[in-house]
């Protein structure tokens, strides 16, 4: 009979023992409550834009527009020092019913997000659809500081990085398109000014009013988070929605090396290229204007339509000359409108504004 070992017993109880530890600690939950919460504050920095990555980001970051069965959700969130400072919907369902979901969801939805720091946030009872809407739109914005982060552009105050002119998506509103386009140089905003506004009745009187507070509080903020002006929302909204457009622009065209905005085209680029802008309708005809850009400056500029008839006639003659020679002498769409010929200037410098879009395209 083989003799028993003390020794070899207590070495076989030990492993024994280690073994029955190693396996309560497999069966131990991933999520550790305690892990969880020591991680959250890491985490919630992370979904308010680090990306991981530890760059400070500070910015407006306007996410995706979210489609709903009831209509469109976009969120826009600002950031400093990776913190979600302010979160708010520059779209929601609108519309009978919507409107009352609406007035109950969003505040709810964005004082969640500013509180918990991360897209993570609760479902408004009786709004689900808008909230899903939100949260999908939140996301993207987020992922767009996330981006920003791990390329180490940094957002600033959200204003653009390039210098150039740029002219925002225009803004559909209850009384009509609301349009803005921005100058930009040195990473500032230096001007701002609305080429589409709404217009006829007491539109005129409110477009007055809030367009001039509007454009200098662009400049001061440097970019879209700015106050609505009271007796003119619509405006207001359409406004800061067409001018986040043309920071995002500005945006892209820094971020991919384009150069100025101006002419649109590379400033290293020596081959000449015409662009056709696109035709804008005045009260006494179509002006269309066609421009030829090198070097990233433009070299030639043409109205291939113009007002025609009557009066038209000698207006066109006297005007068209001195936009063409302005066009090319500013290297933008920001010049002047020649006297007397008004009609006929506003709808060059839109389809100027068009050509030089889509030379930086």
């Amino acid at each position: 009979m083989r003799k028993s070992h003390p020794l070899r017993r207590v070495v076989l109880a030990t492993a024994a023992t280690v073994s029955g530890i190693v396996l309560l600690l497999s069966l131990k939950p991933s999520s550790d409550p305690g892990a969880a919460q020591a991680a959250g504050a890491g985490a919630a920095a992370q979904e308010a834009a680090q990306g991981g990555s530890g760059a400070v980001v500070s910015g407006t970051m306007t996410g995706d527009a979210a489609q709903t069965q009831y209509g469109a959700v976009q969120v826009r969130i600002t950031v400093v020092n990776n913190k979600i400072t302010k979160a708010e919907a520059v779209q929601a369902p609108k519309g009978g019913t919507s409107d009352q979901k609406t007035a109950l969801a969003v505040p709810k939805l964005n004082a969640d997000v500013v509180a918990k720091q991360s897209p993570d946030i609760d479902t408004v009872s009786g709004a689900t659809y808008t909230s899903e809407g939100y949260k999908k739109s939140l996301q993207s914005a987020i992922d767009k500081a996330n981006a920003s982060a791990g390329s180490g552009a940094s957002q600033g105050s959200g204003s653009a990085q390039a210098s150039g002119t740029f002219t925002g998506d225009a803004a559909q509103t209850q009384y009509g398109a609301v349009q803005v386009r921005i100058t930009v140089a040195g990473g500032k905003i230096t001007k701002a000014e609305a080429v589409q506004a709404p217009k006829g009745g007491t539109s005129d009187q409110k477009t007055e009013l809030a367009v001039p507070k509007l454009n200098a509080a662009a400049v001061a903020a440097g970019n879209a988070d700015i106050d609505t002006v009271s007796s003119a929302t619509y405006t207001s909204e359409g406004y800061k929605k067409s001018l986040q457009s043309a920071l995002d622009k500005a945006k892209a065209t820094a971020g991919s090396s384009s150069g100025s905005g101006d002419a649109g085209a590379s400033s290293g680029a020596a081959q000449a290229k015409t662009v056709t802008g696109s035709v804008t309708q005045t009260q006494y005809g179509a002006v269309q204007v066609r421009i030829t850009v090198a070097g990233g400056k433009i070299t030639k500029a043409e109205a291939v339509q113009a007002p025609k008839g009557g009066t038209s006639d000698q207006k066109t003659e006297l005007a068209i000359p001195k936009l063409n020679a302005a066009a090319v002498a500013a290297g933008n769409a920001d010049i002047d409108t020649v006297s007397s010929a008004t009609f006929t200037s506003e709808g060059y410098k839109k389809s100027l504004q068009s050509a030089l879009d889509q030379a930086g395209g």
